[in-house]
């Protein structure tokens, strides 16, 4: 089990970096290639281009209605103020032949495309009118309309004089004004097209930049670049990018590092033991170590091996905790007389090194839903990682109490110790593999660095939860929260 930290200690030279080889690293596939059009900028652009399409489109069907409906309203304007001044100039002179000026003035009017008629005793001068027309005219009515003439639609406005007399203009519309309105906003339209390429090509690559520059770090990352960082700017979800990148970056350089530090730990720690072992080993093929030192040296190397057997142990269970078919098989457990059956195998082994051991159970059980082999692992790991830092005359206690009044909330399993303890920083690494190893190895007697690592998975495999504090011993504190029994009918183990 991990061990219990000193607030304090000197500090170590930094050890050199060793580059560990990557076994089992597949080679990074190719880059996928596509097609110029699946690129954003080119789909940016196309949308852009798409979005001005349809609003010159949309500007042209609303524009050029208006526009012609304009232009013939304008048509209408001018020749209604033609037919009102032309009505002036004759209103005196219809009742009389016609005189120079009356010729003059209508010739002007045929020679600017108005046709013009005059109305005298309801009759026109010249047949080509609707018959409606010349009536409304006869009546004294003035006429504003658009009535087909010789298949061409055309205006026509009318306007009465005293005595059934009268006069009427007429101009046919406009051939091709519709073709004329395009090509007046041909233009226009084609600049708002071109702007909307040019918007859509500058906000694809303003898009597209931080993307390139991401998958840029991320395949430098994918590499083996940890120090590359990409530079936080806007807007808001480009930032979360970049800093979800960063973050990444710094994540990844923090956990190849602590794995580092950790194999170290774990080479150094299985190299002390087989080199003993070699050491005795060599010493009795040699003949070194006589007859009667035989049987120590075999238990000297024993225990060896059983730490590297332990240390073994130790690492495939962490490698195997988070597969699937972790063996768990929980059951409803006393945590009581768990804890009891832990006692009479620790109290004799604290006693023997002057650590004054102590048990705090309630007088009743408590139940709790579990694995009792793994659960009983974990309390052994926590208290063997508590015995090798107590010092002689310092108390480790192992209290159980239940997590609430209800049986089915569960218990709960503390080891309490009266040795160095936590400080407040390790308590946010305590259960990293090998930090607090890292941390204080040289300063003190220290064990594998997996302790609390296993003892933290274990739990939380058996959907429990696992805490590190400060005891009111003065030592560490290890909080192990179980959950209840959910069939609570049944009779615990």
């Amino acid at each position: 089990m991990a061990e219990h930290p000193a607030p304090a200690g000197p500090i170590r030279p930094e050890q050199p970096t060793v580059a560990l080889p990557v076994i089992g690293r597949r080679p990074a596939p190719p880059p996928r290639r596509f097609g110029p059009v699946r690129t954003l900028t080119a789909r940016a652009v196309l949308v852009t281009c798409a979005v001005a399409l349809v609003s010159v489109l949309v500007t042209a069907l609303v524009a050029v209605p208006l526009a012609v409906r304009g232009v013939e309203r304008r048509d209408a304007e001018a020749l209604a103020a033609q037919a009102r001044l032309a009505t002036e100039v004759l209103r005196s002179r219809l009742d009389t032949t016609r005189t120079v000026d009356e010729e003059r003035l209508l010739r002007q009017l045929r020679a600017q495309g108005v046709g013009a008629y005059l109305i005298r005793d309801g009759r026109a001068d010249r047949p080509g009118l609707p018959p409606r027309v010349v009536q409304r005219i006869a009546e004294g009515r003035n006429v504003s309309v658009r009535r087909p003439l010789d298949g061409r639609r055309t205006l026509i406005e009318g306007r009465a004089l005293p005595g059934g007399d009268g006069l009427v203009l007429t101009r046919p519309r406009a051939a091709g004004l519709w073709r004329q309105v395009l090509l007046s906003l041909w233009l226009p339209l084609l600049a708002g097209l071109t702007a909307g390429v040019v918007a859509g090509l500058l906000l694809a690559r303003r898009l597209a930049r931080p993307i390139r520059v991401a998958a840029t770090a991320a395949a430098r990352l994918r590499a083996g670049d940890r120090a590359v960082r990409v530079p936080v700017e806007p807007p808001d979800e480009v930032a979360d990018l970049a800093d979800a990148l960063n973050g990444l970056a710094a994540a990844l350089a923090t956990s190849e590092g602590r794995q580092r530090e950790f194999l170290l730990s774990v080479s150094h720690e299985l190299r002390t033991p087989l080199t003993a072992v070699r050491g005795y080993a060599e010493a009795l093929a040699d003949g070194v170590i006589g007859a009667g030192d035989v049987p120590a040296t075999g238990r000297t190397m024993l225990a060896e091996a059983e730490h590297l057997d332990r240390l073994v142990s130790d690492l495939l269970a962490l490698a195997r905790l988070e597969a699937a078919d972790f063996p768990l098989e929980p059951v409803p457990v006393d945590l009581a007389r768990l804890a009891a059956d832990a006692e009479r195998t620790w109290a004799g082994r604290c006693r023997a090194v002057e650590v004054a051991f102590r048990l705090e159970i309630p007088d009743r059980p408590v139940p709790a839903y579990t694995d009792p082999g793994r659960i009983r692992q974990v309390v052994d790991g926590l208290l063997e990682n508590a015995l090798r830092v107590v010092p002689p005359g310092a108390p480790i206690v192992l209290a159980v109490r239940p997590a609430g009044a209800d049986p089915s909330a569960g218990g709960v399993v503390e080891v309490r110790d009266g040795g160095p303890g936590f400080t407040d920083d390790d308590l946010a690494v305590a259960f990293e593999r090998g930090a607090l190893h890292q941390r204080y190895r040289g300063v003190r007697k220290v064990g594998s660095g997996l302790g609390l690592a296993l003892a933290s998975g274990l739990v939380r495999r058996l959907g429990g939860e696992i805490v590190a504090g400060h005891a009111p011993e003065g030592g560490a504190a290890i909080t192990v929260r179980l959950p209840g029994d959910p069939y609570p009918t049944r009779t615990s183990a």
